[in-house]
């Protein structure tokens, strides 16, 4: 495996996006980490004054799974592409749109300091149709905080998920780690999340090996339910995106929410 990176079709704002983050620097989706002006109202009989945001999903309890879910059923021909939520805004807003025009629908971790920063990408996500859960606040190690840091980590997220759409998200990944500790994972059944959302094939995006090496890997571990994870901040995966959704398409999976896989 290296790191050359063979060339990707052109598919309009994914391409675009990426190519300008090319010649500019890429924030890692998983890496270490006077006045006031107010809008104008809107007309109150308009639509998209009338318009009501869908209510937010909340977690659900999945009868039959172990408390950490690392894949869904393995009859049935369905995967769940799960991106770990942090970097350039414009380019998660490439990758959610480059899923929908190919009917795939993601589950987005999320990390609340990007939310911090990026307020507008939970509605984002939600009204693509995709799910949106909790990635920690600061994207540390996790498992290596003691029980009154790692609570914080947990429920700091989860209060930006609730301030921002009304729900603390349907799902919790730890930060920094693929596993959960017990402690973790008790601390993460107290903030209300009967699940941690582990998975089974693992990009390795975050090592930039290139599009081809990150499009051979999942594509040589993708199975019936499988969970595969994949980052935002990355542009490998990225670039990725198109050749996996043609990939699964050719198998005849379909690429669903975590919350879809497992029901």
């Amino acid at each position: 495996m290296n790191g050359r990176r063979t060339p990707v079709p052109r598919r309009g704002a994914l391409r675009a996006a990426a190519g300008a983050l090319l010649a500019g620097t890429v924030t890692p989706g998983c890496a270490a980490n006077g006045g006031v002006t107010h809008a104008p109202q809107k007309p109150r009989n308009t639509p998209e004054a009338r318009a009501v945001p869908r209510p937010a999903p909340v977690p659900r309890r999945f009868p039959g799974q172990p408390v950490q879910v690392e894949h869904g059923p393995r009859d049935r021909a369905r995967v769940a592409l799960t991106f770990h939520g942090a970097g350039d805004p414009a380019l998660a807003r490439a990758v959610l749109a480059e899923a929908e025009r190919a009917g795939a629908r993601l589950t987005v971790l999320a990390v609340g300091s990007w939310l911090d920063e990026h307020p507008g990408m939970a509605r984002r996500i939600l009204d693509g149709g995709h799910d949106l859960g909790n990635h920690t606040q600061s994207h540390l190690d996790i498992n290596a905080m003691d029980e009154a840091r790692a609570y914080a980590e947990i429920t700091g997220c989860a209060q930006r998920l609730r301030r921002l759409t009304g729900s603390i998200g349907t799902w919790f990944r730890p930060s920094r780690a693929r596993y959960a500790t017990p402690l973790v994972q008790g601390l993460a059944r107290r903030a209300g999340y009967p699940h941690v959302l582990s998975y089974d094939v693992d990009s390795l995006d975050f090592t930039s090996p290139g599009v081809a090496a990150v499009t051979r890997k999942v594509a040589g571990e993708l199975r019936n339910g499988s969970v595969v994870s994949l980052h935002f901040g990355y542009r490998d995966s990225v670039a990725a995106l198109p050749l996996l959704l043609t990939e699964i398409g050719r198998r005849q999976l379909r690429a669903v929410t975590t919350t879809e896989l497992l029901t």
